[in-house]
């Protein structure tokens, strides 16, 4: 596909293979996290075509509610650093954050293809380890500094609370407004796309290397760097 000539977004049917790519890339480079998996769901009236629908779903994901600068740390590191799981034993890279006297804040996370838009979603909710719900400002509070930071700079990235469409109950999601236009950026800046055109099953990992980071997440340089579709 050209570069020029895309407009930054994404079909049905592509936002489905971008999605298995985006999950087996995770699963190879991120082994001690828990995997990305494809939730099949019924289609929905407002899809015509005969496409299969479904969502990716990573869910039980810790976040310490601790930001970094109150440890006196100097970067964000984003999942190495503040995340690990419920239920499961920590990791070394979550080791650090475990020796600290913190409440510990647990994350869905569904990524969702948007029909009007034609762009990914990402839809998240969390609790605390008691399973009550947070709160936006509880959210907001609890993350690690650099999403914060990207909350209140960003003009794409705030946040709405809206029904989950194939769940029919609340959640927050970041806005799409602006994807496509700063995705068709972001593989403009990219050398191999400019030259050999966009490589539409790659969509998701660039997209989520950005939209990640705002909820405390990052994908590994070695995950980015790996133009290999899989």
């Amino acid at each position: 596909m050209d570069i020029l000539a895309w407009d930054g977004t994404l079909s049905l049917s592509e936002f489905s293979l971008a999605a298995h790519t985006l999950a087996d890339k995770w699963k190879r480079f991120n082994p001690s996290f828990p995997s990305w998996s494809w939730v099949a769901c019924r289609k929905q009236p407002w899809f015509g075509s005969r496409e299969a629908e479904g969502y990716l779903s990573l869910e039980n994901i810790c976040l310490l509610s601790l930001r970094k600068e109150d440890r006196g740390e100097e970067t964000c590191q984003g999942e190495e650093g503040t995340s690990c799981f419920k239920e499961e034993e920590p990791t070394d890279s979550a080791t650090l954050v475990q020796n600290y006297d913190c409440d510990k804040h647990y994350y869905d996370f569904h990524v969702i293809y948007n029909a009007s838009y034609r762009v990914p979603v990402l839809y998240f909710r969390a609790y605390c380890s008691g399973g009550q719900p947070l709160v936006l400002d509880e959210i907001e509070k609890g993350l690690p500094s650099c999403s914060a930071k990207a909350l209140s700079e960003s003009k794409w990235t705030f946040i709405t609370h809206e029904e989950h469409p194939y769940l029919n109950r609340p959640w927050y999601k970041l806005h799409p407004c602006g994807t496509s236009e700063w995705m068709k950026l972001l593989f403009l800046g990219d050398t191999t796309h400019k030259k050999n055109g966009v490589a539409i099953e790659l969509y998701l990992v660039a997209w989520f290397s950005v939209v990640g980071q705002v909820v405390g997440l990052s994908i590994p340089s070695e995950m980015l760097n790996d133009s290999n579709p899989l």
